[in-house]
């Protein structure tokens, strides 16, 4: 009886708060996604940090589109790159231990009409500003090609 009143209360307070949408913060890049791509590839490695996952989104979507009745594609190639940092990590689940929804971090590579872009999500304002300052470092040092 307490698992179902929970699981009303949550989705209760679920359908009384809207999501909010984060922004992604992006810059253009200058070059090939094979470029960009090792480029972020390499500032990530250059700070010591590893790479746990490479998630290829925009391999998963073109393959699916049809799937899911649409012939649009969103991407020519889109990857994204999952790493985690130990000590920014730390830094900010110690101000707020429920900073962990925010981990792990990701930096995306993404190729359409309009050329190369690589960005990032947005997190809220505080400590998890010592995160964007990092994710921020790899962007511009890959983005430097």
């Amino acid at each position: 009886m307490k698992l179902k009143l929970a699981t009303a209360a949550a989705i209760t307070v679920l359908a009384a708060n809207p999501a909010l949408a984060e922004e992604a913060m992006t810059v253009t890049y200058d070059g090939s996604f094979d470029d960009a791509a090792f480029a972020v590839e390499s500032a990530i490695v250059g700070q010591g940090l590893v790479i746990d996952y490479v998630s290829h989104v925009g391999e998963m979507l073109n393959r699916t589109g049809g799937d899911v009745g649409s012939e649009r594609m969103l991407f020519k190639e889109a990857d994204i790159f999952v790493f985690c940092s130990a000590v920014v990590s730390r830094e900010v689940m110690e101000v707020d231990p429920m900073n962990i929804a925010h981990c792990p971090y990701g930096i995306f590579v993404a190729e359409n009409d309009d050329g190369v872009t690589i960005g990032r999500r947005d997190y809220p304002d505080g400590a998890m500003d010592k995160v964007e300052a990092l994710l921020d470092s790899i962007i511009a040092e890959a983005a430097e090609g």
